[in-house]
């Protein structure tokens, strides 16, 4: 991946994440890109499977090929939706673009500031659900940490209220 632009979009498979995704597509990628899917699990007591061996660095760069088939990323505790992978198939044939997930465990916040790091990417573009002042003091903002703690250009796509 050397030279090229690695555009990271933080996914949960949500509404909120598939119009991130959405709009990196739309308004970042670009012939021969790679795009980085970076999801991050909650960190648990796992027994077995690959989550055991990838439990500190996080998964492999996992090709497209691969986590489009539901059996490879079971292995992995990961339901992604049709739409998703119905989103990301049809940009890396129209695009012309190299797609790929990346899988950490832990909190999100930090993983995916790692992640900017690690892999490294170019730019990041996550989505924000929403929370009002209240939740967002108690829970925390994903996305605001990241904005203010990622070493790359952060792009925040907004849910706006009146969408599902």
């Amino acid at each position: 991946m050397d030279g090229e632009r690695r555009v990271g979009v933080a996914v949960d498979f949500s509404s909120c994440s598939r119009k991130a995704l959405k709009w990196a597509i739309d308004n970042i990628i670009r012939k021969g890109d790679f795009l980085v899917l970076i999801t991050v699990r909650p960190d648990g007591d796992y027994e077995d499977g690959e989550m055991q061996l990838w439990r500190t660095t996080g998964s492999p760069l996992i090709p497209m090929v691969e986590f489009a088939d539901p059996h490879t990323l079971k292995k992995y505790g990961i339901k992604p939706d049709a739409e998703t992978i119905d989103i990301v198939t049809t940009a890396a044939a129209q695009k012309e673009i190299t797609v790929l997930l990346k899988i950490y465990w832990g909190d999100a916040r930090e993983k995916i500031c790692e992640a900017i790091d690690h892999i490294p990417i170019s730019c990041l573009v996550i989505g924000n659900r929403g929370l009002g002042k209240i939740k967002r003091a108690i829970l925390g903002s994903v996305s605001n940490y990241v904005v203010n703690n990622g070493a790359c250009p952060v792009t925040v796509v907004k849910k706006i209220d009146n969408e599902n």
